[in-house]
């Protein structure tokens, strides 16, 4: 999402009674609820046609919502002192180990308290500019509710080494996940393409528009009877990839209310997703690096529950 661009929602069933501010928010990617506010209350927001500036105002199925954004401003990002768990680092790259419910970059009316902010504090100017202002160092990212590994750049020669890597698979990432029912199967490789969901925005679905090839590997590490605990290894990184992949066969993932029931067995804020292993060749000096990380309390807390 960019300013200065018209975007056309249509809401549906399982959007009616949610909140306008909560639907744009979770509709456009990068965009907080807060600035969701914003241009409600500055009129740049119509419901059918209409100019709607209530905030609270509930949405309902069918209609079709078209967001204004204003002229773009001059971002300013800053940094903050924000401490992080930094795994590794040295002249070329750093690998952090993300805390869930920390937004990774910047973006419009989301501009502090995100993992760009703390690694320009940390860095200063040693940070890639392929990204531009917003993403200074960042080759990639995880989503906001998902815990664990992300590789950082600190130069421009180290960023296209790094993405050349992710864009010929060639770099090592898994996640674990704890997800509904029983898997019968020991190992899974879901292959099916995943575009944006024709019927909802706040969604990815296996097919849909614009769709792009999607391969997940999954191995079962424990089954609990109602749920099972796994590690997914991606080969590709679309968005939502994992929570996309599991929710198509059935099996989505704990506290994922996006791709999964509404309704959460246990009391947890967000999908139970950690990327717990980053591998990569380094940039300097050509040897392959693999680093780890453990499951955060939030997760083993749940599982210590289900033993």
């Amino acid at each position: 999402m960019n300013d200065n661009e018209l975007i056309i929602l249509t809401t549906s069933a399982e959007d009616a009674g949610t909140r306008l501010d909560a639907y744009i928010s979770a509709a456009i990617e990068d965009l907080s609820r807060n600035y969701a506010q914003q241009i409600i209350e500055d009129g740049c927001v119509c419901i059918n046609g209409a100019v709607e500036t209530s905030k609270k105002r509930k949405v309902k199925a069918g209609e079709e919502i078209a967001v204004d954004f204003p002229q773009p401003k001059d971002l300013e990002v800053k940094a903050e002192n924000i401490p992080l768990d930094i795994v590794y680092e040295d002249d070329d790259v750093i690998v952090v180990n993300k805390p869930r419910g920390m937004v990774v970059h910047p973006s419009p009316g989301n501009y502090d308290g995100t993992l760009v902010n703390a690694i320009m504090y940390h860095c200063g100017d040693s940070l890639s500019s392929i990204n531009g202002v917003i993403r200074p160092g960042i080759v990639h990212r995880i989503d906001k509710d998902t815990s664990g590994l992300l590789m950082i750049a600190k130069n421009n020669r180290a960023h296209e080494s790094l993405a050349a890597q992710l864009k010929d698979h060639s770099c090592t990432r898994v996640y674990t996940a704890l997800v509904y029912d029983n898997i019968k199967e020991d190992e899974i490789t879901i292959n099916k393409p995943i575009g944006r969901d024709e019927k909802n925005r706040l969604r990815r679905a296996v097919g849909g528009s614009n769709m792009k090839d999607a391969v997940t590997h999954i191995k079962i590490e424990k089954r609990y009877g109602k749920y099972t605990l796994v590690t997914a290894r991606l080969e590709t990184g679309r968005t939502h990839q994992i929570r996309v992949h599991m929710s198509y066969i059935k099996h989505p993932l704990v506290g994922d209310t996006t791709y999964g029931p509404k309704k959460q067995s246990f009391n947890v804020d967000g999908q139970l997703l950690h990327a717990g292993v980053l591998g990569f060749v380094h940039p300097g000096t050509g040897k392959y690096m693999e680093f780890s990380s453990e499951l955060p309390k939030y997760f083993t807390d749940v599982l210590a529950k289900l033993d």
